[in-house]
């Protein structure tokens, strides 16, 4: 998705002129004044894509997620940090983060960009359908991905393992527990990293009381980062009051 939107400077300020209606004198007497600027935001959101498999909610390290349900999709909650790590995990590509810019000059340009993220590996390593508990409800078969689960006129669902990608959709949404299921997930990419300028650190704290995981700690006056806790999630960074912490892309 490249999506960019065009409005003229002028047109912005007849539209704040117009919702201006608590000002005390009138509205003829109000002037807006709009300087330039651009604005750079990031967004993350779930598509109707969501297979319920949950692998999203389990492997945020925030708890950010609301699970998906066998009716509704997963959820961003609203206290995500953006680290893109479930976008990473999600084995359909129905996570999107989206970036945005907004740049104000002659023309109000706002721009929205799907971001390429790169996708951890998912291995099967064995699963199984219990024929016992397996009641043919057809759920497994309508989440399944890749359709590696089929159900014949008698008995339970059948999975072709050589299509099956160990999502686990299959096994999230059955209400019986009939599939159990093993599998491998490969290790978050780190396509970020924090860049620490101790020169100019004030040793005030912000970083350690905002990180979410963790990952910073002062010590003696000093900034302890813990790289292997880090989700490089840019929260440090923005509440850093001297701009000591800066979150930065990793070149290949």
């Amino acid at each position: 998705m490249d999506i960019t939107f065009k409005k003229r400077k002028d047109a912005l300020v007849g539209d704040v002129v117009a919702k201006s209606n608590d000002l005390e004198h009138g509205v003829e007497d109000f002037k807006a004044e709009i300087e330039n600027c651009s604005l750079e935001q990031k967004f993350i959101t779930i598509s109707p894509e969501c297979v319920r498999c949950n692998l999203c909610a389990q492997e945020c390290p925030v708890n950010a997620i609301d699970e998906a349900k066998l009716t509704k999709p997963a959820k961003i909650l609203d206290n995500c940090v953006k680290c893109e790590i479930c976008s990473q995990t999600c084995p359909v590509n129905a996570i999107k983060v989206i970036e945005s810019k907004s740049d104000l000059e002659e023309d109000v340009t706002y721009k929205l960009k799907t971001k390429k993220v790169p996708h951890r590996t998912l291995r099967m390593e064995k699963i199984d359908v219990d024929p016992v508990k397996c009641t043919s409800c057809g759920n497994c078969v309508k989440f399944c991905p890749t359709g590696a689960i089929k159900l014949f006129d008698e008995g339970p669902a059948v999975v072709d393992k050589d299509s099956c990608i160990g999502c686990g959709a299959c096994a999230n949404v059955c209400g019986e527990n009939a599939v159990s299921l093993e599998r491998r997930l490969g290790s978050v990419f780190k396509t970020k990293k924090l860049a620490i300028d101790e020169d100019i650190c004030v040793a005030c704290g912000m970083c350690e009381e905002n990180c979410p995981v963790e990952a910073i700690k002062l010590e003696n006056g000093k900034i302890v980062y813990s790289k292997n806790k880090c989700i490089t999630c840019e929260v440090c960074s923005k509440k850093c009051p001297v701009a000591a912490l800066n979150v930065e892309e990793v070149t290949k």
